[in-house]
């Protein structure tokens, strides 16, 4: 596929802001060795290493109405023909390949949340940060990709959260052009830690207290421009509506049930 991105809400709760900048360019023929740079530069080619930076523009939590800016680093290299990528949104290890069909493990952070982010959070406690790990299978319909992913935490919220989505990617000269779907499921511990208020919580913080059950919490639109602008230099922007539902949408923490967020990045692949 020309654009894979790994299919994750983009909110500001887990801060999973970027795609997988190492497969922007998929599906180009190989650099011959003859013509390639030798030493650590060449070695940097075989890894398929992109480096770059960026900045996006969105919520302060997710469910706030309040948006804010933040820089976006961003490093990823794949090793071992392509079956281990490294990235932004963590490790991801492809277990089991064969013509369009793809299991892979994955692994990486949830970064909880700052009751210091916002007014509106004070007196709810900070969430922790912890590991995530999961699988994610993925079919490749033509220019369409399909996935569904699921996640455990451990640490912070101690949830269990699943994403399924579909992506549509096409190729127009130096363009890629790339808009998808998602949607995400998380369980009651999940739902409880972000969404939920306690009774100690709301007489420290003033809302209601809230109750928070398992289910569908959140849709995602997105919409991506890469423009190649050399061989080895692109620029990406991206745009991405996000819709909190279910148990998520009824709770006092969320201020807006619409997420709008925008981000742009240059990078530069060897």
């Amino acid at each position: 596929m020309i654009l894979s991105i790994l299919v994750g809400p983009l909110s500001a709760g887990d801060r999973a802001w970027a795609a997988d900048p190492s497969e922007l360019i998929a599906g180009e023929p190989p650099t011959p060795a003859s013509e390639r740079s030798s030493g650590i530069r060449g070695k940097l080619h075989d890894w398929n290493v992109v480096v770059g930076a960026g900045a996006v523009y969105g919520p302060k939590f997710e469910g706030s109405k309040d948006f804010e800016v933040m820089p976006v680093p961003l490093v990823s290299a794949s090793f071992f023909n392509d079956y281990v990528h490294v990235g932004p949104t963590g490790l991801l290890i492809d277990i089991y390949k064969v013509e369009n069909f793809k299991i892979s493990a994955r692994g990486g952070m949830e970064f909880g949340r700052d009751e210091d982010d916002s007014d509106h959070l004070r007196g709810l406690g900070d969430i922790d940060s912890g590991a995530k790990i999961g699988g994610v299978i993925s079919y490749e319909l033509g220019p369409i990709e399909l996935s569904a992913g699921i996640d455990k935490i451990m640490g912070g919220s101690d949830g269990v959260t699943g994403t399924f989505g579909a992506e549509y990617s096409h190729m127009v000269g130096q363009f890629i052009l790339s808009a998808g779907a998602s949607a995400t499921w998380a369980d009651k511990n999940y739902m409880k830690s972000y969404f939920g208020v306690t009774p100690l919580q709301s007489a420290r913080s003033g809302l209601e207290t809230y109750d928070a059950g398992a289910g569908f919490k959140r849709i995602d639109l997105t919409a991506s421009v890469t423009y190649l602008a050399s061989e080895h230099w692109f620029i990406r922007g991206q745009a991405e509506l996000g819709i909190v539902t279910g148990d998520a949408r009824n709770s006092p923490v969320v201020q807006k049930e619409t997420q709008p967020s925008v981000m742009m990045f240059v990078g530069y692949k060897f």
